[in-house]
């Protein structure tokens, strides 16, 4: 595992309940500027492996990025169980949940 995926996976593990992180803010952190279709990859090939919070993780605009309907609903429900209010179907304020390590 490359030093990029292993910094990736060590945040997204520290995001903590009720907060959450953009793709592209978790590989700035992580050392890649551009890399946040990479936190993609990493969230869909070792979520199960490592045990990751990826509903905690949102893109910059603070929406879910899922498109399918299903996806939508079960990251939303994984974050109003935290206590994440989201101001419109897929749109959280990252200002108030935003995690800043």
């Amino acid at each position: 595992m490359d030093t990029f995926t292993e910094r990736a996976i060590s945040i997204i593990k520290g995001i903590p309940a009720g907060k959450v992180m953009t793709y592209g803010q978790i590989a700035r952190l992580a050392g890649s500027p551009r890399g946040a279709r990479q936190v993609v990859r990493i969230l869909h090939s070792m979520t199960k492996k490592h045990s990751l919070p990826w509903h905690r993780v949102i893109n910059s605009a603070g929406k879910i990025g899922f498109t399918e309907e299903e996806q939508v609903v079960n990251q939303r429900l994984m974050l109003e169980s935290e206590g994440v209010q989201f101001l419109n179907e897929r749109t959280i304020d990252l200002t108030e949940y935003q995690y800043h390590p």
